[in-house]
């Protein structure tokens, strides 16, 4: 039985799993992410003796996903204390040498979505995750897109709810995608969690203005056939028909495919896979590195 190795690397905890080809995860464990040396040394220990044939790591970024760049597979720049500059596949190989795949953790899961998830099937779609940043993956022609590094479209600039005054949370750009909709700024902005609001509070109107402009720039950029929103801000499903009609709003009729005008249910769409895309996709990382191999 081949048996495949998947880490989704978070800011907040790592998940570590066994799984096999066909997306199954058979075992898996988690914890939280400290530093560097002591959150991969504790993945590496969980790997000891499992008998994995590949393994994919999905991981909070910016992380250097250039084979060809000098400094492939390292963190960039990142306010996570410590992981800045932090070697993670030069020090995942000196405890296991096998082939594997590198992606951010947003990227894997848009591939467990389009291998096993609601994309499945379909050669362009795209993967966002809102939580505690805000990260997304895209897939078109069957791959996922990269150029110099893998996108950031996490970080886009929108325009400003005219009723919002918070300055936003974002370290590099404050008031970007991420500064203005991740879960803490919601938190900061409204002094309580995503999950304590109702349904009826002002801070989902202003939410859903907010990620409906980064969805109508996805659809007019990228024009993906299924878009998938994970993480625990929406988590809240009352999100999902609030930003089918902002997108349609937005879009103003100006493109006539049913499915990109924003309004039918099955093109904004929860993940599949659940709390398992990240995994699930880090999995998919580790069967392609194994076939590349062979």
């Amino acid at each position: 039985m081949t048996l495949l190795g998947a880490i989704e690397g978070g800011g907040t905890k790592f998940v570590c799993g066994i799984g096999t080809p066909e997306g199954e995860i058979i075992e898996s464990i988690s914890f939280p992410t400290t530093t560097p040396e002591e959150t991969l040394g504790k993945a590496m220990n969980y790997f000891d003796n499992k008998g994995i044939q590949a393994i994919g790591i999905g991981t909070f970024g910016p992380i250097d996903v250039n084979s060809k760049s000098p400094t492939f597979g390292t963190v960039g720049k990142t306010p996570k204390p410590y992981w800045s500059g932090f070697p993670v596949i030069e020090y995942v190989k000196r405890h296991i040498d096998i082939p594997f795949g590198f992606d951010t953790d947003v990227n894997a899961a848009a591939v467990g979505e389009a291998t096993w998830g609601a994309a499945k099937g379909l050669d362009n779609s795209l993967y966002m995750t809102i939580g505690t940043g805000i990260g997304v993956g895209a897939i078109v022609d069957g791959k996922l897109v990269h150029g110099l590094s893998h996108p950031e479209m996490g970080h886009i600039l929108i325009r400003r709810h005219p009723e919002d005054s918070y300055a936003g949370h974002c370290p590099f750009h404050q008031d970007c995608l991420e500064g203005l909709a991740c879960g803490p700024a919601i938190e900061a902005r409204w002094s309580m969690k995503a999950y304590e609001l109702n349904e009826l509070h002002p801070a989902w109107q202003m939410e859903s203005y907010y990620i409906a402009q980064a969805l109508v720039n996805y659809i007019l950029v990228l024009s993906p056939e299924k878009m998938i929103l994970g993480g625990g801000v929406m988590n809240q499903l009352h999100l999902f028909p609030m930003l089918r009609d902002q997108v349609a709003s937005l879009l103003n009729g100006y493109l006539q495919h049913p499915a990109s005008s924003g309004t039918e249910e099955n093109f904004i769409v929860q993940p599949a896979l659940g709390e398992k895309a990240g995994l699930t996709g880090a999995l998919a990382l580790a069967m392609s590195a194994l076939s590349q191999n062979e």
